[in-house]
């Protein structure tokens, strides 16, 4: 049973086919929001100026590209949805930009309002050796015009007809306050299956009730009002706040992203689930916020699972991070991220190698072991628990003829080079390893892990290896057991049609403290 075989509604886990499958679905998706035009100005500079100390920028080529919503649309596009795009540009230069970059894209820009009495919102960066030296914005001038925003009201209840799902983006310009977010939230814009908020001010679209929120850091620190500064624990503050970002949000569930420190999905007043950004080099990127709730829209409206569709926009948030500029992320480009894990299994001496540079910056290190067969939530909230005891996460797998031994001829179903690549696509899992024996006992001996962490229903007395991790003063932590959770009852549900039952899984538990 490969992952294609399963509906995507139970999927735990994400595989280099799962962005061709959610372009299939084809979702129809309204984006409604402040259009931009992003300007990348590159040149050289090696002088200063006579008048002004100011550096002489000799330019030598201007891109421009779609920023703000119409980011999103683009995104969304790329990704395979059927994109509607609603908002306001002017009779200019820039909207005309804006307006050719969407058609070419295939988007449906009927409900782009274009007036003479409007200035499009631009943001040119003028760049030298990869250094943004600084940015110039532009836009109305002053409020909207009422006759504006009336239009854009009228083009909203156009579009939203027959969506699958509906994407505001305000970024607070005050082009959707008044009579778009009245109609909104009066219902006489029709309510898609699934609305997004992506909004500076949340507390704003609090009326419109939406099924998700992808607030940004500084957006949450606002909601809640505490402070969420880098460096600080800043995934301790919002859990405890948790309760209170769904509330002001009026939001079903909300995804908290931290750049570089992932992202927290917030659920039932839990953090449910964690996506860990991968590493990249600095780079003058822009709009991955744009990116991650594209794809986290498509994810949600193709069948996805939350926190699957979680890791999905973390998958395609990091394809842009790694880029310059303002990056849009393809179908293509997302399988070819998760493609990048297949036949990611270090052996022993290059784990050891790797590992060793990972202590040597002062990085504690977490190993945990199992079949890891058919993967599902269990196993994934199990390995966000495990992730959250150290910085390094180490997977051990069994090999298949240890899998066969332990678990009967029928198994695995799936080969260890399989079972490899999906654990490694996972954003909380940094290393996977696999190993012959029965048990870990030898891998232990070798890597030492500061944390050996286990699930189920074991006791740290009961387990064979803790002797040899406490030897060395190592820590053994037992995670949650979930019950209604089993690769067993998961194959058995696949072959009879049956659903799994939802759960929601809070990350934070008192065996999590080393």
């Amino acid at each position: 049973m490969t992952d294609a075989d399963r509906p995507l509604s139970i999927r735990a886990a994400l595989s280099p086919m799962t962005p061709v499958e959610l372009a299939a679905v084809s979702p129809v998706v309204t984006v409604l929001g402040e259009p931009m035009l992003d300007g990348w100005w590159h040149g050289s500079s090696d002088r200063m100026a006579r008048e002004a100390p100011a550096p002489v920028v000799a330019m030598t080529r201007r891109e421009y590209v779609p920023g703000g919503a119409a980011n999103t649309a683009m995104n969304l596009a790329a990704l395979g949805a059927r994109v509607r795009f609603v908002g306001l540009v002017g009779a200019d230069e820039a909207g005309d930009r804006i307006r050719a970059a969407l058609v070419a894209a295939g988007i449906d820009v009927a409900g782009l309002v274009q007036r003479a009495d409007v200035q499009t919102i631009t943001k040119s960066r003028v760049v030298v050796a990869d250094q943004v030296l600084v940015r110039i914005d532009e836009g109305q001038p002053g409020p909207y015009p009422a006759e504006a925003r009336a239009a854009l009201a009228d083009a909203a209840v156009a579009a939203a007809s027959g969506a699958d799902a509906q994407v505001v983006c305000d970024y607070g310009t005050g082009m959707l306050h008044g009579p778009v977010r009245d109609s909104l939230i009066s219902a006489r814009v029709p309510r898609s299956p699934l609305t997004v908020v992506d909004a500076r001010d949340l507390e704003l679209w609090a009326g419109l009730r939406p099924d998700l929120v992808t607030p940004n850091s500084e957006e949450t620190s606002t909601l809640v009002g505490v402070p969420l500064r880098r460096g600080s624990d800043r995934v301790a503050t919002i859990t405890g706040f948790a309760p209170d970002v769904l509330e002001r949000s009026g939001a079903a569930a909300a995804v908290v992203t931290l750049d570089r420190d992932g992202t927290l999905l917030l659920e039932g007043g839990h953090v449910v689930h964690r996506t860990w950004a991968r590493p990249v080099n600095d780079k003058q990127a822009s709009g991955a916020g744009d990116t991650f709730a594209a794809a986290l829209t498509l994810a949600r409206v193709g069948g996805l699972p939350l926190p699957t569709s979680a890791d999905f926009a973390q998958a395609a948030a990091d394809v842009v991070a790694a880029q310059s500029g303002t990056s849009v992320c393809s179908t293509l480009d997302v399988v070819d991220h998760l493609s990048r894990f297949a036949g990611s299994a270090l052996e022993h001496d290059e784990l050891l190698r790797r590992l060793a540079v990972e202590r040597a910056s002062g990085r504690r290190i977490v190993l945990t072991n199992g079949c890891f067969d058919v993967l599902h939530r269990g196993h994934t909230a199990y390995l966000n628990q495990a992730k959250r005891l150290g910085d390094v996460l180490v997977v051990a797998i069994n090999s298949d003829d240890s899998v066969r031994r332990l678990k009967g001829e029928s198994r695995p179903i799936n080969t260890a080079d399989d079972r490899a690549g999906v654990l490694a696509a996972l954003s909380c899992v940094d290393y996977v390893t696999i190993f012959t024996t029965d048990t870990p006992i030898p891998l232990l001996e070798r890597i030492r892990p500061d944390i050996y962490a286990k699930g189920g229903d074991y006791t740290v007395e009961r387990l064979p290896e803790a002797p040899i991790v406490q030897s060395y003063g190592g820590h053994v932590r037992i995670l949650d057991y979930l019950p209604d959770y089993s690769t067993t009852s998961v194959v058995d549900r696949i072959r009879t049609g049956d659903q799994l039952r939802q759960q929601t899984v809070p990350e934070h538990t008192a065996a999590e403290q080393p």
